[in-house]
């Protein structure tokens, strides 16, 4: 990776090493709150962090580490941030944030900041030095909209242990986070933190900046006679279909029409694992006063593993749900009563398993999120 990215870059905040991220925040607490298990999981990643803060904490002498509080210092040390800094009060955000993205080369910036003010000079900043930007949102904040989640899984007691170092905002039990002031968020440390990829400006066609250029109004002129410009849009707006830093997801496929044809093939697949695995699932093995299986296991692990398989290669939920109606439409057919009265599905614990356990795979594996995935670093400059 490029030390610093374009806009249509695709970076995502998870790519390892390489990777240098501002996260911005109103105040200290939020960045635990907000985007404690990313920065954690970065840390862990070796990527560099740094924390800016748009105003100190109570207790705080200074803008920079060396006169943060106590539970400041605590809470980054838990997430294993160890350079954070504050806005100077009297300056232009956005020129100070530019200047920290400048001076650490930062690949992306990640907004926690709740302030509208802070938000805007941000990504003023981000995209003044073409840096990718990620805004921090909740599932519920971001209906309609492509959110990228972030599994943090593995960096939950960080999280809590930044949460639990502002004992003047939060009681930490369990993962159950509480208030103690009001207007404060507050509830369940979940495994996943979700952000939207805000829009980058589209480029101007030379022709039209050098117009700009010639049109901009000199010192001292009339500013009611200067051109007005229109004002940006959202920078987290998903309605601009021409938004190169938004990708497809890995795996979606170009058209309607493969997307049908290999629907009819998992479709396919689908009926005949459940054939097979239906006359297969009541073979037993006798090993002296153990009898086992066999045939339930292996049918089980054929079935989870072409649901699992589908999921993994081709990413579409569309494709994995015609396989488990194949699976499962197959499975309940033969196990009615012939006309004859024979059964494929006798009842007993091995029918009953045969009945219920690919019905439980096909579900685990149709709800399983779409994560983010990581980049791999061969290609990636320091």
């Amino acid at each position: 990776m490029s030390a610093n990215p374009t806009l249509g870059s695709s970076s995502m905040v998870m790519s390892g090493s390489a990777e240098r991220i501002v996260f911005v925040h109103d105040r200290p607490g939020d960045e635990a709150w907000f985007t404690g298990g990313t920065i954690a999981r970065l840390r862990g990643d070796d990527a560099g962090v740094v924390v800016l803060f748009g105003a100190r904490a109570p207790g705080d002498t200074g803008d920079s580490t060396s006169g943060a509080s106590s539970d400041v210092r605590a809470a980054l040390s838990a997430l294993g941030v160890s350079d954070w800094r504050v806005l100077p009060p009297s300056t232009d955000p956005a020129a100070a944030v530019r200047a920290v993205l400048d001076e650490v080369r930062a690949t992306a910036i990640v907004i926690g900041a709740r302030s509208e003010l802070l938000q805007a000079a941000a990504v003023d900043a981000a995209h003044a030095s073409r840096v990718p930007v990620f805004v921090s949102r909740g599932v519920t904040e971001a209906i309609g909209q492509r959110i990228v989640a972030i599994d943090v899984s593995d960096h939950i007691e960080q999280k809590l242990a930044a949460l639990s170092a502002y004992p003047d905002r939060w009681t930490v039990d369990g993962r159950v986070v509480t208030a103690v002031r009001p207007g404060d968020p507050a509830g369940s440390v979940t495994g996943t933190e979700t952000y939207l990829r805000a829009t980058p400006p589209p480029a101007a066609p030379a022709g039209r900046a050098a117009a700009s250029a010639v049109q901009a109004p000199q010192p001292g002129a009339d500013p009611e006679g200067a051109a007005k410009q229109p004002s940006p849009a959202d920078p987290t707006d998903p309605a601009d279909p021409t938004d190169p830093a938004d990708p497809a997801p890995a795996g979606a496929f170009a058209t309607g029409a493969l997307r049908a044809v290999a629907s009819l093939f998992a479709l396919a697949a689908g009926v005949v694992f459940g054939v097979l695995g239906t006359v297969a699932h009541q073979a037993t093995l006798v090993l002296g006063p153990v009898t086992l299986p066999v045939g339930l296991i292996l049918a089980t692990l054929a079935a989870s593993a072409l649901l699992v398989g589908l999921r993994l290669v081709l990413d579409d939920r569309v494709v994995v749900l015609a396989c488990t109606i194949g699976l499962v439409g197959s499975i309940f057919l033969l196990s009615l009563k012939s006309t004859g009265g024979s059964v494929l599905v006798p009842a007993g614990l091995a029918g009953t398993l045969w009945t219920v356990l690919p019905t439980l795979v096909a579900s685990l594996v149709l709800a399983w999120p779409r994560l983010p995935q990581r980049r791999g670093r061969s290609g990636q400059g320091a």
